[in-house]
């Protein structure tokens, strides 16, 4: 049966009609939702001239905010609403005054996630894989009650396999184990592994980003937490996700050049009030843990843990980098695989540099994802006018996210220098106001920097026309990098 030509262009031209009003209906929220201007005009210039394919893109790429999450705490904050006060009152005991330059951020990180500076904490830095994954296995060998483990990424390999051989060993003596990733980071995942842990009793779950209503076609949130909790007592965090990679076993990338640290101390709490939340997400379930702090006074160092994400009232991580690059006085330097700001962000870097602050921005020299390094060139220009000093680390891949701020503090966690950290991602940093310590990330950064040529700015304008314009396309793409 042949169908009339007519009917066919009936329906195709209603179909154009109705395709093309979705386009301008998206567009429309583009402009009302979309986070920067530049990103809202690219957005809606988009989704009415190439709806067709721009709107499925939209649907998956279009949102930076996370529906739901804040919401089912504070469900489960009201129905355990005599625990959480008494684990707040807790910390409370430990809150501490920063040094006076830093009393602003107090203020900030009370307003973004009611967790204030603490005394009593001890930290230690992990460099490297080995000596990072040697003392997490120590520690969960160690424990007696339980281990609470999360990873962006797990691979199912040597290292992996160590892990897994580790945590099975445990939950046979008795020991309840939680084991949550993220579903894109882990996607090599294999399905035998997960099925493995399972069988011996451990709690193993995806962190289900796309859970939700309002969160069912993204896939542009991930969960890029590092945290690994031993009963409530020790905590780890920072860089490294669970493979051989993070040992230097990637041939490309080999030596892997990364940055971790063990937390003693009412930092233990906070980490481990990280974890519990994006376990409820993800299973709505509430996990009974130890919330009695055991505080190290010997060691006694003033710390801060920062957990932020695409579910946050105000975009506190990009608000609280910003705020803490623009009270630098004499030094910032910043170790970052990716060098992606957003436009506040280059702003307060350039400030900072404008009244004389020693800015220092190490960079990998062998990139991972090629649009990011293509990207960090199109900087050169602004950094080289007010005297930004930029970094290429030569000594393999350097993944680690640091930021020492004069001598007054020293952060380590999983946030990047780039849009995806600021508003896209889960993160976390751990911050130490404490000298000691302070004085030995300064020492670790004098290392990389021996390790690290600086760039000549200038070579940009010397690159042929196709890098350039490649350069470019890459920084039309950094809300989405």
């Amino acid at each position: 049966m042949l169908v009339d030509g007519g009917v066919l262009l009936a329906v195709f031209s209603t179909a154009t009609v109705v395709v093309h009003a979705l386009g301008i209906a998206h567009a429309a929220h583009a402009v009302m939702n979309v986070r920067s201007s530049q990103g809202a005009i690219a957005w809606s210039i988009s989704l009415v001239t190439f709806p067709w394919l721009v709107i499925p893109l939209y649907w998956i790429l279009g949102r930076t905010k996370f529906h739901g999450y804040t919401e089912s705490l504070r469900s489960v904050y009201t129905q355990h609403h005599k625990l959480v006060w008494q684990t707040y009152n807790e910390l409370a005991e430990f809150k501490v005054a920063p040094p006076d330059n830093l009393a602003r951020l107090q203020i900030l990180a009370e307003t973004f996630t009611g967790i204030p500076f603490t005394s009593g904490n001890a930290a230690e830095l992990l460099i490297d894989g080995e000596q990072t994954y040697e003392a997490m296995l120590r520690a969960i060998a160690s424990a007696t009650n339980y281990i609470l483990l999360q990873s962006y990424t797990v691979n199912d390999d040597r290292a992996g396999n160590t892990f897994r051989e580790a945590l099975i060993d445990k939950v046979k003596q008795g020991i309840r184990i939680y084991f949550l990733y993220d579903e894109f980071g882990s996607k090599k995942l294999s399905r035998s592994y997960i099925k493995s842990l399972q069988e011996n009793g451990i709690q193993v779950s995806g962190f289900r980003a796309t859970k939700g209503k309002g969160n069912r076609f993204q896939l542009n949130f991930r969960n890029h937490r590092k945290i690994l909790v031993v009963d409530g007592e020790i905590a780890f965090v920072g860089g490294l996700n669970i493979g051989d990679e993070y040992l230097g076993k990637n041939r490309r990338l080999s030596p892997w050049r990364d940055t971790h640290m063990i937390l003693q101390g009412p930092t233990v709490q906070t980490l481990q009030n990280t974890f519990v939340r994006d376990w409820y997400w993800a299973n709505r379930k509430v996990l009974e843990v130890n919330w009695q702090i055991k505080a190290n006074k010997e060691i006694n160092q003033t710390a801060l843990v920062i957990p932020t994400g695409p579910a946050d009232r105000l975009k506190a991580c990009n608000l609280f980098f910003v705020h803490a690059i623009n009270q630098t006085k004499t030094r910032l330097w910043i170790a970052s695989p990716y060098f992606v700001p957003d436009d506040s962000t280059l702003t307060a870097l350039k400030l900072a540099a404008m009244r004389g602050v020693d800015v220092r921005i190490i960079l990998p020299n062998h990139p991972d994802h090629l649009l990011v390094y293509l990207c960090s060139f199109s900087y050169y220009t602004e950094m080289e006018e007010i005297g930004i000093k930029l970094y290429r680390y030569k000594n393999g891949f350097m993944h680690q996210k640091i930021i020492l701020i004069d001598d007054d503090m020293a952060g380590v966690g999983t946030v990047n220098l780039d849009n995806r950290s600021f508003f896209l991602n889960f993160e976390v940093m751990c911050f130490i106001a404490e000298s000691r310590f302070i004085q030995s990330v300064e020492k670790m950064l004098q290392v990389d920097l021996a390790a690290s040529v600086a760039i000549d700015l200038s070579e940009y304008d010397r690159k042929p026309l196709w890098f350039k314009l490649a350069v470019r396309v890459s920084r039309l793409l950094t809300p989405l990098l």
